[in-house]
């Protein structure tokens, strides 16, 4: 609540300039290691960004002994956000450098150094991320001292995040109200505390037993401990044993959630596989090796993350042989250090957010909305109003509404990699409920062989050929065909193929859309759905548009995917059916009907097409903006535009804009895409009674979560 008071006043300082000047920033600390306070700034940040694209980030004290080492976790903040900050920019000193400060006694000139770096960002930025140092290694209460002064001299409000690893009810409780009464002894102004990595079964008592004994006006959040944050992943571990990869270096994203030794006979070293294991054996017990390797592979066992080989020896010739010959391997390195020592070092590991670990990121943002009060402050923080959509705030927007109303979407390539992938980043998220078609036991040895956490449980697998539904999909297809000479065994073997299997979950309400496309073609892909889901009333042409995410906004482009050569009349039903799209995903539609001349200037058949096009809508649709016909850099840069059609509300503003046909549209949607690196979030199917939405064959694990996201909020709208 607290926090919230403050980003109301800052709402109410942008609104009245001559104001007295408020705060715009939040201070991230901590009194001690380890407490995952990073995850709190990747949500501080990720939210702030919903509301603004100028958002800054600062560490004053960074934990590096070399300031040339890049700090992991800023690195990770600036490449995922991607925000325009110099790395050299986001800190002032480094713990050495601090301590040999304190020594010097020149802490005066410690803290004109961090208000001039500090101040340098400020003017820059809407809203800045002010994060504490870690707490790593000699001179702590010095290091909290700092803190303290830097939160003051920077008037910066302060979150607390304490952790609560290891700790008892009473320890977490009693270590928040201390620290809490320590930044308040110091006159530094206090808005909420956060527990982190809090044992679930104390969490409830930690909550009551916090805000019984802090003001009310404290925010307080309990966050559960975590696996998948606190696990290391076999890349960290090989880089904090400095070991060897000898076999799946691919796989090195895989999550260790616990370790065992194999120094036991086979039988009995079966029976202590766990999910996410690592194993710990010297390289000449070949018969563990091998155990562990059928083990990852048996539906009868968990998942086992990878093998650290020790004492610097390898298997003999006979097993790498066997090794390399297998087609699912899992991660296996070698370190030249002892058994005993290497289980030691592998259980002091303390896990890092690091920028190639996008699954990591994704996961502390979704902790950091589940647990924080992102509600109260999404009404609270408004830092900038801008006329524009930013990228980062529509792709925020979209998970957002998403998770406001699940849906039920199927994916029916269950056979391909990426949709696994993004099957398993989805449900992470808890953002749809799924069903994938495919075979149980061929998804689930997939799912172990590219080493993803797919909770199997958290997903519907549906063979088509065995489901119960198999026979009243069977009928139904025939009642809704047979006037198309479709015959029941026509039907029966139509219903074998997954995109009929799943456009008719749909048509049956056991699903509310689905997404296709990543094997299949377009055609057959939406072939089902214009044979029995049809279009809505009204309308006679199924389109597509892709959200464009561009550098600084956000565009939607139709039709690239579908209609070759629309008629002037299809044009028109493309761009209503756009502008109403884009409408409903939070962008002001201002349409340019593209050609090759602008306003008057041209003529010809493709030109008077258009123009006839802009007419109709026009005439249908008073109330939307639409120029047309209008060339590319007209609709999109404000002087060229300006220059063209003077005082057209269009032109140089374009936010919706209409290919003349399919050629023209894929190629500059693909041209776009390729050349600026911008974000193609789609096709996103238009004009069906019920969401079906199209891959590209070439689609990324991204492109599908986006496709799945859009679709699960058309479904809403239904």
């Amino acid at each position: 609540m607290a926090l919230c008071l403050l980003l109301e006043k800052i709402k109410i300082a942008y609104c009245f300039p001559n104001a007295v000047p408020m705060t715009k920033n939040i201070f991230i600390a901590s009194a001690e290691p380890y407490t995952g306070k990073s995850v709190i700034a990747f949500g501080l940040v990720n939210m702030l960004l919903s509301k603004t694209s100028k958002v800054g980030y600062f560490k004053p004290i960074i934990a590096q002994e070399n300031a040339e080492n890049k700090e992991q976790h800023i690195e990770a903040i600036l490449d995922y956000f991607n925000l325009p900050i110099n790395y050299a920019d986001t800190f002032a000193f480094t713990r050495q450098q601090m301590l040999h400060q304190a020594e010097s006694e020149n802490r005066s000139e410690v803290i004109d150094t961090v208000i001039s770096k500090y101040k340098k960002i400020e003017e820059n930025y809407d809203f800045t991320v002010i994060e504490g140092s870690d707490f790593l290694g000699e001179g702590i209460a010095f290091e909290f001292e700092s803190n303290v002064l830097i939160a003051k001299n920077l008037a910066a409000p302060v979150v607390i995040v304490i952790t609560g690893q290891g700790k008892g009810t009473a320890q977490v409780v009693n270590t928040a109200i201390n620290i809490y009464r320590n930044f308040l002894s110091r006159d530094v102004q206090v808005l909420g505390i956060i527990a982190n990595m809090v044992q679930p079964e104390f969490a409830d008592d930690i909550r009551q037993l916090l805000a019984a004994q802090l003001p009310s006006d404290l925010m307080v959040t309990v966050i559960p401990i975590d696996s998948g944050l606190q696990s290391p992943t076999m890349s960290e571990i090989t880089r904090a044993l400095g070991a060897k990869v000898l076999f799946g270096e691919e796989l090195m994203a895989s999550q260790v959630d616990n370790f065992v030794t194999g120094a036991m006979m086979l039988p009995n070293f079966l029976n202590h596989i766990k999910e996410n294991v690592l194993i710990v054996t010297p390289g000449d017990r070949g018969d563990i090796i091998i155990g562990a390797l059928q083990a990852n592979q048996s539906s009868n066992y968990p998942k086992v993350a990878g093998i650290v080989l020790t004492a610097g020896s390898i298997p003999d010739q006979p097993v790498m042989r066997l090794i390399e010959g297998l087609q699912t391997v899992i991660p296996i390195i070698s370190v030249q250090t002892g058994t005993f020592e290497t289980s030691n070092a592998i259980g002091s590991i303390h896990s890092r957010i690091t920028k190639d670990n996008r699954k990591k990121i994704e996961l502390a943002i979704a902790v950091f909305e589940k647990y924080v009060d992102i509600q109260a402050l999404d009404d609270k923080i408004i830092t900038f109003q801008s006329e524009g959509i930013t990228p980062h705030m529509f792709q925020y927007q979209l998970v957002k509404r998403a998770k406001s109303q699940k849906k039920h979407i199927v994916l029916p390539e269950g056979n391909d990699d990426r949709i696994l992938r993004a099957a398993a980043r989805l449900t992470s998220q808890d953002l749809v409920e799924l069903t994938i078609l495919g075979d149980a036991a061929e998804i689930g040895i997939a799912v172990k062989r590219l080493g993803i956490n797919l909770d199997m449980n958290a997903v519907h697998v549906v063979n088509p050929k065995t489901s119960i539904n198999y026979d009243d999909y069977v009928n139904t297809l025939y009642e809704l065909r047979k006037n198309k000479n479709v015959n029941p065994e026509m039907a029966r073997d139509m219903m074998t193929d997954v995109s009929y299997f799943g456009t008719m979950m749909v048509y049956k309400g056991h699903a509310d859309g689905m997404v296709s496309g990543a094997v299949h073609t377009t055609q057959h892909t939406i072939r089902p759905a214009l044979q029995f889901i049809k279009t809505k009333p009204g309308v006679s042409v199924v389109s597509s548009v892709f959200f464009m995410c561009l550098p600084e906004r956000v565009a939607v482009f139709g039709d690239c995917a579908v209609n070759p050569n629309p008629s002037a009349e299809e044009l028109a039903e493309i761009a209503i059916s756009s502008a109403e799209s884009s409408l409903r995903f939070g962008i002001e539609p201002r349409i340019a009907m593209l050609s090759y001349s602008s306003g008057s200037s041209g003529a010809g058949e493709d030109v008077e097409r258009v123009r006839e096009a802009t007419s109709i809508v026009k005439s249908r649709r008073p109330d939307l903006k639409i120029e047309g016909p209008i060339q590319y850099d007209a609709a999109v840069d404000p002087i060229i535009g300006q220059q063209k059609l003077p005082g057209s509300s269009v032109a140089g503003r374009a936010s919706v804009l209409i290919f003349p046909d399919l050629n023209t549209g894929n190629n500059t949607y693909k041209a776009v895409q390729r050349e600026t690196g911008a974000l193609a979030i789609g096709p996103m199917l238009q004009g069906l009674n019920k969401p079906i939405n199209d891959l590209s064959r070439g689609c990324t694990v991204d492109d599908i979560f986006n496709t799945v996201v859009i679709t699960a909020i058309q479904c809403q709208d239904n």
